[in-house]
């Protein structure tokens, strides 16, 4: 058994003990989100990839959405535009002299979380992480109770090059397995690698290889995000 079926068998498992029927994942258009709602779609329960918009051109994820309604009968897609909602955040924030540009980015992510809960809840599901094992367990590239916020995270053991090499073999549009990493969430269009300053590459190598050249870069981007891969501190009685 390969390690596509083995992770779709583990979603299957997963869902049928916690007895939820469908599976609810967001759609970005990137590699991560494909592989991972076409690795539930291959499980046979009802699957909902959503792409919301927040501004953002979600082309990718809807062509995406489209070719696993096309290769699978268990696919029930959402599309939802949430610039309005976002935007009464925005003002809502600026009354308050809250307007930060990195936290509206992050504000992105957790309005798109919130709508996820909202689909998994009405249709007893669980949302499906994204999530890789760069971002998740090495840099802390996500945003904490935004896209960090999921019920199982099947691919989160996976570097982004083994993601790839998955999306390859699942069959999944070229464009998406070519296209740049990004987490959609900034209006300029910047990359991963633009925010993140290295590429994936420079990061698997750095995180397998105590002597890599990109080991002290790498080391410097975990340790400011090392907080949301920790439990929540808790004050604890003597």
């Amino acid at each position: 058994m390969n390690e596509i079926e083995t992770i779709s068998n583990w979603i299957k498992d997963y869902a049928t003990n916690a007895n939820k029927t469908t599976l609810v994942v967001g759609v970005s258009g990137g590699i991560d989100s494909a592989v991972v709602s076409t690795l539930c779609a291959k499980t046979g329960l009802k699957t909902i990839p959503m792409v919301m918009s927040i501004g953002n051109k979600d082309i990718l994820g809807l062509e995406h959405a489209w070719w696993l309604d096309e290769n699978f009968p268990n696919i029930s897609r959402r599309i939802v535009n949430m610039e309005k909602i976002f935007h009464e955040f925005q003002k809502a924030s600026m009354y308050i002299n809250a307007a930060n540009k990195l936290a509206f980015a992050n504000t992105k992510a957790r309005l798109r979380m919130t709508m996820l809960y909202q689909m998994a809840q009405s249709e007893n599901g669980l949302v499906v992480g994204t999530g890789n094992k760069v971002e998740d367990f090495g840099v802390g590239f996500y945003t904490k109770y935004g896209d960090g916020g999921v019920d199982i995270s099947p691919i989160a053991d996976l570097y982004k090059s083994e993601v790839r090499q998955m999306g390859i073999e699942l069959g999944v549009l070229e464009k998406i397995i070519e296209a740049k990493p990004t987490d959609g969430l900034w209006e300029d269009g910047r990359t991963d690698e633009d925010q993140l300053g290295m590429s994936y590459e420079e990061i698997e190598d750095a995180m397998e290889n105590e002597n890599s050249p990109h080991r002290e870069d790498y080391m410097n981007i975990r340790k400011a995000n090392i907080h949301k891969m920790q439990p929540i501190p808790v004050w604890r009685r003597k």
